[in-house]
This record gives structure tokens, C-alpha cells and sequence, in this order.
């Protein structure tokens, strides 16, 4: 079914929602000896991505927004990853039972294609994941969730010794990316280093806001769904400052034209050719 209409570049050509974002092939975008840093989030039209849940008071991804049209891309994204680049809070949230869902690539039926999609380019089951964490924070239960891939935890000089050892204990792979917190620059050449050549970010603003303050981030990708939320305690796709604005250039826009669905999906690159 062509149910995608694309708005940009302008061709007014109606698309197929799966293969939407396969077809870019981030896992070969990179050039020899370099990685591609993408990152994913859904919005409202103003710019909630997470509100304050009043029973548990943690940040939750408003349920008036998540729809399978998106998830469907968000499991195109990571089936072309190398890495995947999470959080220490996702993983605390998947001890708790509160996680969206274990890191894809999903095993239902209708992922299988991507499944597939990755062997035929040469790709693992599942992507390697890489934590970045400065507290290190991160329940040894939700690691367990994980064991079928490789686990690395990215850190700054500053982490705690304990927590170090108790990383280390594990078995994990623990890398130093910076002095009192993880910085996106040392971050990449790390990724280089260890021979990921695409990253999916799927964490939160915070790990945002570092690699594009950092100017490591090449591509942003962004389903906004056509709704207004309201709520006064929220989280948006950025925290914190930037030294300068950070441009983005449009490289495609859709408009997903099923009704119940009502959403754009943009790519934004931030480093243009």
C-alpha cells in the first residue's frame, strides 16, 4: 500500500511506509575508517517527547503518540546499525518492566524482513550495544537482557571505582571517553576504533545535546506527530545549551497520510556533503 506521501524533495510521489528508510543504506554511507552517528525521536508538534508520569515520576514516551507506523521505522534505523548508543536510564527503566522494548532488531513476524535485510548486507543478528554513562548506574539484571551481543560501556575518568570494578567484574568492555563525563569527539574516534562504522543514538537529550554540542552527530531523524500535548514537566529531543546553534538541512520529508496516524517523518542532516 503507497499510504507515504513524499513532500520533499518535491515529487509529490506516493511510498510504501516499509523499506521507507531501508533503502538509504546508513550502514555504507561511511567513509573508510570513519562511523555515521544518526539519532531517532518521535514528537509532538510542541516538541514533547517524554512528560512526567504522576503515579511513577519518571519520563515516559506519551502513549497519545507511539504508533507502529513509527516503530516500523525506528526498527528500519536500527537494522542498519552497527551499535546501537543507549543510556544507563534506559537500562535502569528495563529492570523496572518500564523500557519501550529490548534494543531491536524486534523478532515479531513483521521485522523479519529486516532481519534478513541485515544478513544480506553482511551485518550481525543484532547490532553491539554501547551504554554512555557517567554514573554508571545500570542495574546488572537489565545487562543480562543483552548477553547475545557485545556490551560496551562508554565513561568519563571521573566514574566511581566501585562501580568501575563492578562493570569490570561482569565481564563488560569499559572505555574512557572523556574527563568528568563522556564527550562526543572522543566518543567517535572510540567507535572508529572499535570498527562500528554506523551508530544509532537512541538515548535521551542529555547524550543529544553532547554529540551535537560536539558536532559528532550526522543525521537526525524525527517523526512529528500532529498533535499538541501540553504538560509542564517534559523533555524535548535537547537539554542544556549550545555554545551556537546547531543548522539543520532538510534531506527528506513525508507525510504519513493513514488518518489515524496523522505524522510527518523528517531526515535532517547537520553536516551536509
Amino acid at each position: 500500500m503507497t499510504d507515504i506521501l513524499q513532500l520533499y524533495p518535491v515529487t509529490q510521489q506516493q511510498r510504501a511506509l516499509n523499506g521507507l528508510y531501508l533503502e538509504l543504506n546508513l550502514c555504507e554511507q561511511a567513509a573508510a575508517g570513519d562511523v555515521l552517528i544518526y539519532s531517532n525521536y518521535i514528537a509532538s508538534v510542541d516538541g514533547r517527547i517524554s512528560v512526567r508520569d504522576d503515579d511513577s515520576a519518571e519520563f515516559v514516551v506519551p502513549k497519545a503518540i507511539t504508533n507502529k507506523r513509527d516503530w516500523r521505522l525506528y526498527q528500519e534505523l536500527a537494522a542498519q546499525s552497527d551499535v546501537m548508543l543507549t543510556s544507563a536510564r534506559y537500562f535502569r527503566q528495563l529492570a523496572q518492566g518500564k523500557a519501550q522494548d529490548l534494543l531491536p532488531v524486534g523478532s515479531a513476524p513483521e521485522y523479519m524482513d529486516l532481519k534478513e535485510w541485515r544478513q544480506l548486507h553482511g551485518l550481525k543478528d543484532q547490532p553491539d550495544v554501547v551504554v554512555v554513562s557517567n554514573s554508571l548506574d545500570i542495574p546488572a539484571a537489565a545487562l543480562e537482557e543483552v548477553q547475545d551481543r557485545r556490551v560496551i560501556i562508554c565513561t568519563g575518568e571521573q566514574a566511581d571505582d566501585a562501580q568501575l570494578g563492578r562493570m569490570e567484574s561482569m565481564g563488560l568492555t569499559v572505555l574512557i571517553a572523556g574527563r568528568e563525563r563522556v564527550e562526543g569527539k572522543k566518543l567517535r574516534q572510540l567507535l572508529i576504533d572499535q570498527g562500528f562504522r554506523s551508530a544509532y543514538m537512541i538515548a535521551g537529550p542529555e547524550v543529544h545535546r553532547t554529540l551535537i554540542a560536539d558536532g559528532v552527530l550526522d543525521y537526525l531523524f524525527l517523526t512529528t506527530q500532529l498533535s499538541l500535548l501540553g504538560h509542564d514537566a517534559f523533555h524535548t529531543i535537547l537539554s542544556g545549551q549550545l555554545d551556537q546553534p546547531a543548522d539543520l538541512h532538510l534531506q527528506r520529508l513525508y507525510l504519513d497520510q493513514i488518518e489515524s496516524s496523522r505524522q510527518l517523518f523528517a531526515q535532517f542532516a547537520l553536516h551536509p556533503a
